[in-house]
């Protein structure tokens, strides 16, 4: 049987709603790509006939509409399509979840928004200290893409000023301090790499700053900046221990070189 056809995927719109970049990597992101109530993984794997597939649904916490599930006529509307108002789920979660809204509540789902986000943080800080030779060669593999060049107008800044000058929390800061804990294992590495082809610092750098250019140039700042990188930087991983390789590469190269300049 023939493949199927890959069709065009949009991910700032869902069911006729509209989310903006930002609210979309924070939502995922922090998630970690997981159902907020059972923690499902939220990407079907690929097979011989389709590509992976998204299966993840964005459930409103407060209605969207006046009308919809835990409807608030008071919640602003200018923040119903917000990160703060919006909840990850897998379809067998966001139905009943919905359809049973006065079982579900809006403490329900925040709690579950909170409690979720803390367990990725806590699995996160677990994988870290595991991450070594063999994680950290499967993470960068997908960012040295051949011909990169690194940009050279940039001004070097301190980690303080980087972390002003693009908007970044304490949340942001404790993830990259968790992350240069292996930074000796991260340049190890990268010497080694260097050895056996010498562009490859430049090639690994050259990636993460023209990645980082990219969502500039769409506006997408501040935490949410950090979690499209940590995603890039992980390759789409949804392993724990090479979510934190990519997140440990990500605080390395925030230190050490250009990333997060502009």
């Amino acid at each position: 049987m023939a493949a199927k056809k890959n069709k065009p995927a949009s991910n700032t719109k869902h069911e006729g709603r509209s989310y903006a970049d930002r609210d979309l990597k924070l939502l995922w992101g922090r998630a970690a790509a997981r159902c907020s109530k059972c923690r499902c993984d939220l990407v079907a794997p690929a097979t011989t006939a389709d590509r992976a597939a998204i299966v993840g649904e964005i459930a409103h916490i407060v209605a969207n509409s006046d009308t919809g599930p835990r409807p608030d006529p008071t919640f602003p509307k200018e923040l119903r399509n917000k990160y703060e108002n919006l909840i990850l789920l897998c379809p067998n979660d966001h139905t009943p979840v919905d359809k049973q809204d006065s079982s579900f509540t809006v403490e329900d789902l925040r709690q579950w928004k909170a409690d979720h986000e803390r367990w990725v943080t806590e699995r996160t800080r677990e994988a870290v200290p595991g991450v070594g030779f063999a994680e950290l060669e499967i993470v960068t593999k997908a960012l040295v893409g051949a011909g990169r060049t690194s940009s050279s107008d940039f001004k070097l800044l301190d980690p303080a000023h980087k972390m002003a000058h693009n908007g970044l929390t304490d949340r942001v800061k404790f993830q990259l301090t968790l992350g240069l804990s292996k930074a000796r294992e991260v340049e190890d590495f990268v010497m080694d790499m260097g050895k056996i082809d010498v562009h490859f610092p430049e090639r690994l750098k050259a990636g993460f700053v023209q990645e980082y250019e990219r969502y500039v140039a769409s506006k997408v700042m501040g935490d949410a900046l950090y979690e499209a990188l940590a995603s890039f930087a992980s390759g789409g991983q949804h392993d724990f221990a090479l979510q934190a390789a990519g997140r440990v590469v990500l605080a390395y190269l925030f230190e050490k070189c250009e990333v997060f300049e502009r």
